[in-house]
């Protein structure tokens, strides 16, 4: 850019370091109030009370459930449409972070609850630094060729299953199918995700940062009779637990080179200690680092389950809802963002990460669109020759989804700076795929 794109670069740190406050207030209002997959209400009004308050051009809400999006016109002529994406769902846990910031909810109402809830993988990080970048580039909108989408995304987690199966429709599918970034199209979606990196550190990946993943659901029925009298019944329980067991040898049956996993997470019973139910419902998660592996790990799954329960005189049925392709990084987008990535967190803060077996629904929108999702660490991590170790005194490596899981607030101002100035550099040209 020009002699006026480094003053630009300036202002959006000096905006971002401004709003620095705010943002972390944000954050914290967001960790203490988490709400479920389809079920965030209040979190959409609280975004969308803020969008108000910058003028922005339109503010689309209730779109696929909760969700929202603000568009900003810059002020100046220019084609491209930059989409900034945020999910603000939490999730089914008992938060143990100690933070006194830490969620005491409980929702009643969710399907198979009730459910402790909190952000035990930073999505409210997420918010809070979209809604402080929508804020900085507001701010200087007028200095802005193009448009601006910011893209606040609910059920991001998946939408729940109820107990008969029924899946509710949400998360970023159905955000794209009711048209929500139609009009205008993007040119670019970028998105990031805090992790268990050294604080203020990007990780990115070229090809398939995180996997493909689906739900699966499987149904063992049998006949129900009194836990007295087994031989009178057909005990759907003994094959749903060999099923479980059985998941863990499915590696014996896929290229060992290619990751994958598949993970029984919820046991559904509708029996009673004395008595043996006639139905037992597994839900669980399939995971793989190369996609085209998939439709063969569904297959292995179903016919080892059916055959399973056939040996005990059951049936089951399996079935595989809510899937999401594989987060994957084209090389171009790679090459075209790193010299932001590196101007803003400094360039031995910008590392390549291997493939994991994660999933972000964001792959919907970059697969449509072309863009770009990067990790940004969160946590008391030290670079080293010898890999990540713990920082003295810090609190060390802790996991998204688990119940300790922490980021700290010092990452949030960085995360707004990525948001923004990713913005400028694609609205001005400088970062496209060649």
């Amino acid at each position: 850019m020009t002699q006026a794109g480094t003053e630009l670069y300036a202002t959006l740190d000096e905006l971002a370091a401004r709003i620095e406050p705010r943002v972390i207030e944000w954050r914290h209002h967001l960790h203490r109030h988490p709400e479920l997959s389809n079920r965030e209400k209040n979190t959409a009004r609280f975004i969308t009370d803020h969008l108000e308050t910058l003028n922005l051009d339109e503010i689309r809400t209730g779109i696929a459930g909760h969700g929202v999006v603000g568009v900003l016109e810059g002020g100046r002529a220019g084609d491209r449409v930059m989409a900034l994406r945020a999910d603000f769902d939490a999730l089914p846990v008992k938060e143990t972070s100690g933070v006194d910031f830490a969620s005491t909810v409980v929702d009643e109402t969710y399907p198979g609850g009730p459910f402790p809830v909190a952000h035990a993988c930073g999505h409210d990080c997420h918010t809070a630094m979209l809604m402080g970048a929508a804020t900085v580039l507001a701010d200087v909108r007028d200095r802005l060729p193009g448009t601006v989408l910011f893209v606040f995304q609910p059920a991001e987690e998946g939408p729940p299953i109820d107990a008969d199966g029924t899946a509710e429709k949400g998360g970023a599918a159905e955000m794209r199918a009711e048209g929500a970034l139609d009009d205008p199209s993007p040119t670019m979606v970028y998105g990031m995700h805090v992790a268990p990196l050294p604080k203020g550190c990007v990780g990115y990946r070229v090809g398939n940062q995180f996997g493909a993943s689906c739900v699966v659901r499987i149904v063992v029925t049998g006949r129900q009779v009194h836990g007295s009298t087994p031989w009178e019944g057909v005990d759907p329980l003994p094959p749903a637990a060999e099923i479980i067991t059985a998941t863990g040898q499915m590696y014996r049956q896929l290229d060992a080179s290619h990751p994958f996993t598949v993970t029984i997470g919820h046991v559904q019973d509708v029996g009673r200690f004395n008595i043996i139910g006639r139905r037992v419902a597994l839900l669980g998660t399939l995971r793989c680092s190369i996609e085209s592996d998939m439709t063969r790990l569904q297959d292995i799954v179903r016919r080892t389950a059916e055959n399973i329960a056939r040996a005990y005189g059951c049936t089951a049925t399996t079935e595989f809802l809510q899937d999401v392709p594989a987060v994957h990084n084209e090389p171009e987008w790679v090459d075209a963002a790193l010299p932001t990535l590196r101007r803003v967190a400094g360039p031995q803060n910008v590392v390549t990460t291997p493939p994991t077996l994660g999933y972000d629904d964001v792959s919907v929108f970059v697969n449509a669109y072309g863009g770009l999702y990067v990790l940004l660490g969160c946590q008391d991590l030290d670079l080293t020759a010898d890999g990540i170790v713990p920082s003295p005194g810090g609190r060390g490596m802790v996991f998204n989804h688990n119940p300790a899981f922490y980021a700290d607030d010092t990452v949030l101002a960085t995360g707004v700076r990525l948001h923004a100035n990713i913005a400028v550099d694609h609205l001005h040209g400088t970062l496209e795929p060649s």
